[in-house]
């Protein structure tokens, strides 16, 4: 019976956990990872999942996870003089405005003192969907600071969390997930993770970091096996309902008609145990985490106080990214701005932030980059200067943070289908450059022989750039249809072979913005 009581976790999961478990460590640029199948397969346990062939992996992957741990500990050994040269990350963080609260002073000393190791910092992301976004991204960013100024970063996949589904700043119940699609979404936020702290690596002279060393560990790992009645007597009867009650996320679903579930609820208790379990396994005495995530870092302190009775856990939380207006920054007309490349291309994600209004740019630049805050005074005291170039600003905050998510090949690509892309640009378009943006923008199929020889007017309204030949023609009196790049002057004009990109495709564009791929077949 106990078996089966595994907190909704348990036995009938362990199957998926096969795919699920991982164990990533990123060291020197090499991207390792460990799966359970493997593991299981090369000790001849591939078909069978019982309870002693899983403890015998258990004691494999206790040994590898140890392994990647200690890598990094062999390279956690700074000098006194090292930890000198360490800059107090609390201080940068709340300089750039990305500090919203800390639970214990005492972190922002740690920071400074000599005589205190590098810290061990960590920030969860539950996979509930392919790719993390933009939200997403300040919690990576924040990673990356404390790893430029000397510490160590810990990403934790939420692959138990994730099923019970995180009530903070949700006014329902989040959908569940099925194994399959935890899985594939486990994948992807794991390599955008290790992809964008990997992008920066020797990047940073001024700082002293290490910054290839990042730890990937997946939650699932220990819970799959936790029994609920092993929980409510080690964890359980330390949490007090009156405070649990008190929390923000709690308060607000109470009073709202949908309510909430007992296991909503206690996905505080799940989260705070997972710091106690990385605090008491894997060293980390750091939890960071938005400002929805005060209550359930302060649960994990707590039980930390409470069953290891120490202190030396502290937890810090940055705002949420708003816009002025107080909407959330993240969201563009086609939905969530992703950071995979596989949901949202460089170009897109570049051109996203070209959008940015002024009003919001400097602010941005602060805590989206790790731009010097010399040189974002100096960008942001020229643009109230006359001759200053519209958008100077954000072009500089769209190739920081495109370089920081994409790498320097993403930003290349970006920048090169922008300016490509440009009506009027003198750049010689290639085929590839326009596929490369044909998911951004809408796009046709026309046969070779239905092209050749047909009127741009027409061409215009058949691509379906335009709704009618009288607005074609309009926009063309008007200087605004472009062939190519190229400005069409006659209602004459036809499609020519020459015309035709590699004999592969036309771009049309009607204004700056609007812009049709025709594919030719």
């Amino acid at each position: 019976m106990t078996a089966a009581l595994g907190l909704g976790l348990g036995m009938a999961a362990v199957a998926s956990s096969a795919a699920t478990s991982r164990v990533f460590h990123h060291h020197f640029s090499h991207f390792h990872f460990f799966p359970i199948r493997s593991s299981l397969q090369s000790h001849g346990a591939s078909s069978l999942l019982g309870l002693g062939n899983l403890a015998n992996f258990n004691s494999i992957f206790r040994r590898r996870n140890r392994f990647s741990v200690d890598v990094c500990s062999i390279n956690s050994n700074h000098t006194i003089s090292e930890a000198h040269r360490r800059p107090n990350v609390v201080e940068i963080l709340e300089e750039r405005g990305l500090l919203e609260s800390l639970t214990n002073d005492n972190l922002r000393k740690a920071c400074s003192d000599p005589t205190v190791p590098p810290l061990r910092v960590y920030c969860g992301f539950d996979p509930t969907a392919q790719s993390l976004h933009l939200g997403n991204l300040l919690g990576i960013i924040v990673l990356s600071w404390f790893q430029r100024c000397g510490h160590r970063a810990v990403a934790l996949i939420g692959g138990a969390t994730a099923r019970v589904g995180d009530p903070s700043g949700k006014s329902l119940e989040r959908p569940e997930l099925d194994s399959e699609t935890l899985v594939n979404n486990t994948f992807g936020i794991t390599d955008t993770i290790a992809k964008v702290l990997g992008n920066h690596r020797s990047k940073s002279p001024n700082f002293s970091g290490d910054l290839n060393s990042l730890v990937i560990l997946n939650n699932y790992d220990w819970w799959k096996e936790f029994r609920v009645l092993d929980f409510l007597k080690q964890v359980g009867r330390f949490a007090r309902v009156g405070t649990m009650m008190s929390k923000e996320s709690v308060k607000k679903r109470l009073e709202s008609e949908q309510g909430m579930s007992f296991t909503e609820f206690t996905y505080q208790l799940l989260q705070g145990y997972d710091f106690l379990h990385l605090f008491e396994n894997e060293g980390v005495n750091v939890q960071i985490g938005g400002s929805d995530q005060w209550g359930n870092i302060t649960a994990g302190t707590d039980l930390i106080r409470k069953i290891l009775q120490v202190e030396g856990a502290y937890g810090l939380t940055f705002p949420l990214l708003l816009k002025s207006d107080g909407t959330k920054f993240g969201k563009s007309e086609d939905g969530a701005v992703w950071l995979s490349p596989s949901m949202l291309s460089p170009y897109k994600f570049y051109q996203y932030f070209i959008s940015v209004p002024d009003a919001d740019v400097v602010r941005f630049l602060k805590i989206l980059t790790f731009l010097d805050m010399e040189e974002i005074s100096d960008l942001e005291r020229d643009m109230k200067k006359p001759g200053y170039v519209p958008n100077t600003a954000q072009r500089k905050l769209a190739e920081e943070v495109t370089r920081f998510v994409h790498g320097e090949d993403g930003l290349v690509e970006a920048l090169k289908a922008t300016e490509a892309l440009r009506p009027g640009a003198e750049t010689t378009l290639d085929w590839k450059t326009i596929e490369g943006i044909a998911e951004d923008v809408p796009s046709c199929s026309l046969a070779y022989d239905q092209v050749l020889n047909l009127s741009l007017v027409d061409l215009s309204v058949s691509a379906g750039l335009l709704e009618s030949k009288s607005a074609a023609r309009r926009l063309l009196k008007q200087g605004g249809l472009y062939l190519n790049n190229s400005r069409v002057d006659s209602e004459s004009k036809k499609v020519e072979e020459e015309d035709i990109v590699d004999g592969k495709v036309l771009l049309l564009s009607a204004g700056k913005k609007n812009k049709v791929v025709v594919r030719i077949l």
